[in-house]
């Protein structure tokens, strides 16, 4: 989901570079995501503060510690980030559990869901037409490899002639991903290392039934932790 060392990391880093103070360590480091599967690390987006602040929060207080990857799906994303999965039973329907706020949406131009993307999940339009995040879950984009004649029927189709811009072409045909959740679902980072294991993940078998696309074996986060760039 994208370093932005030269630009002096906009936003908040400017405000620390006109007053002098030091930037905050965390904000050099990214996040290992330790899991059953194996490690996944994930690079946060400082054009996403709101965000960032919020998932290194969580991090820090251990928040993920034996949390499930609650919803799978094959070339489409991995979901995490319920509470409530910790102890879930299986076949039980997940992905209500948060921490009891949501973030405000933070949808940034060069930050799209191309495969590795680490996006935040939320509820639909109908009840957040403001398009606000969930306090703690989140998705990592598997996606697909898609032509550009896919992509055109895409833009008629659910994007409501909507362009994709050439440079999210150029990824998305080569890469991959899930271009039409862009502008939709806020990306805040990318994940950096590990894509055989978001490979492996999503390729779990799951339920199909209403337990949501569990996996029918438990993926878990084990740990999490921030580490060295």
């Amino acid at each position: 989901m994208k370093s932005r060392l030269l630009i002096c990391y906009a936003g908040w880093l400017l405000s620390s570079c006109a007053t002098g103070r030091p930037v905050p360590a965390d904000y050099k480091k990214d996040v290992l995501l330790r899991t059953n599967y194996g490690d996944m690390v994930l690079r946060l987006s400082d054009e996403t503060p709101l965000h960032r602040d919020n998932f290194i929060k969580l991090v820090k207080r251990r928040y993920y510690k034996d949390v499930l990857f609650h919803r799978v799906i094959q070339y489409f994303m991995i979901q995490s980030g319920d509470p409530d999965s910790r102890k879930a039973p299986g076949g039980k329907p997940l992905g209500e559990g948060g921490p009891g706020y949501t973030v405000p949406a933070e949808f940034r131009a060069g930050l799209f869901h191309r495969k590795g993307a680490l996006a935040a999940a939320r509820e639909g339009d109908d009840v957040n037409p403001l398009k606000a995040s969930s306090g703690s879950q989140f998705y990592i984009v598997q996606g697909k490899v898609w032509t550009n004649g896919g992509l055109d029927t895409l833009e008629v189709k659910r994007l409501n002639g909507r362009k994709i811009p050439a440079a999210y072409r150029q990824v998305y045909t080569t890469v991959g991903g899930t271009p039409h959740l862009d502008q939709n679902y806020t990306v805040f980072g990318q994940l950096i290392k590990g894509y055989e294991v978001l490979d492996q993940i999503a390729a779990v078998p799951t339920s199909k039934a209403k337990d949501r696309d569990r996996p029918i074996r438990n993926v878990r986060i084990l740990k999490t932790k921030m580490v060295k760039r």
